[in-house]
């Protein structure tokens, strides 16, 4: 969809990722409005080309849709609760981490003030607001979406998930997992190959290579969950088990720590006592939904 560089937008909060969302929109063409508690912060968009809106009701009187990024759900609820905020009838788009319960208790909270209300999460740093690579989440009412979508664009990769304003958030945390999953696995094998005098850097490239082989199992092993049925078709989960006790026995040779893999070996042997050591990895599912023994 093409850009329309002419409509106007609005956003709250002025912490590194404001500015960087208000600096795209100013760099795409919109007319750009922006607030802050500390004025000062927008000293540089203001030079750019926005307009710095003296109170937050004016903030939002100024665009039919306002992108709002604080530090968290309650100084969002806190700031727009203000005497001069004005909701009904504007698009709220909420860009500040949360979780997903406080992302449908504001949406709710919005709502009854007459805000047209989008949660979302930003799966991007600073400096790649504005490109394809800023991925930038959105959940709620689609046709709110939709009417933004032009304008969204913006910013980045844009994508609307669903009707359920938390899921962006539940995105933005299973996002998490997954990288640091990846990040302490990548760790944990640095650690051990260093103790032969092998450096990050020559193993890099062969712990890219099993991520990337790692991901390709990925829908094969969702198709299992989603059925509930988990054929060993690769490996049973008692020899993975076993490859683990090695994982651990190595580790602690060498002096390296060894509670990740320990972590790994719990939850396998939990499920291989439950019955489930004839089937697939992915059987785990089962482990990881339960909660935590802590």
């Amino acid at each position: 969809m093409t850009n329309k560089t002419d409509t106007p937008v609005t956003v709250i909060g002025l912490g590194l990722m404001g500015q960087a969302l208000a600096g795209a929109f100013l760099k795409a063409g919109h007319p750009t409005t922006v607030w802050n508690r500390t004025a000062a912060k927008a000293d540089q968009l203001v030079d750019q080309g926005a307009q710095l809106a003296p109170s937050v009701g004016d903030a939002l009187k100024a665009s039919p849709l306002t992108i709002i990024c604080l530090t968290d759900y309650q100084a969002v609820r806190e700031l727009l609760g203000a005497a001069d905020a004005e909701l009904d009838g504007t698009t709220l788009i909420n860009l500040t981490s949360g979780d997903s319960a406080q992302a449908r208790e504001t949406a709710q909270w919005a709502e009854q003030r007459g805000a047209h209300y989008l949660d979302g999460a930003i799966m991007a740093v600073p400096p790649a607001i504005g490109t394809a690579e800023a991925m930038i989440l959105h959940s709620g009412p689609k046709p709110y979406f939709e009417a933004h979508k032009s304008t969204l664009d913006a910013l980045g990769t844009v994508t609307h998930l669903g009707a359920d304003h938390g899921l962006a958030s539940l995105y933005d945390v299973a996002g998490l997992a997954m990288m640091w999953s990846v990040l302490n696995a990548w760790l944990q094998g640095t650690a051990l190959l260093k103790t032969a005098g092998v450096d990050a850097a020559t193993y890099a490239p062969f712990a890219r290579q099993i991520a990337e082989g790692v991901a390709t199992w990925l829908p094969g092993y969702a198709e299992q969950i989603d059925r509930g049925s988990f054929p060993a078709e690769v490996s049973a989960l008692e020899t993975d088990a076993r490859a683990m006790a090695h994982l651990i026995e190595e580790s602690e040779a060498v002096g390296v720590n060894a509670e990740l893999p320990k972590l790994f070996k719990a939850m396998a042997d939990r499920a291989i006592a439950a019955g489930h050591g004839g089937e697939q990895y992915p059987v785990l599912i089962e482990e990881f939904g339960k909660p935590g023994t802590d």
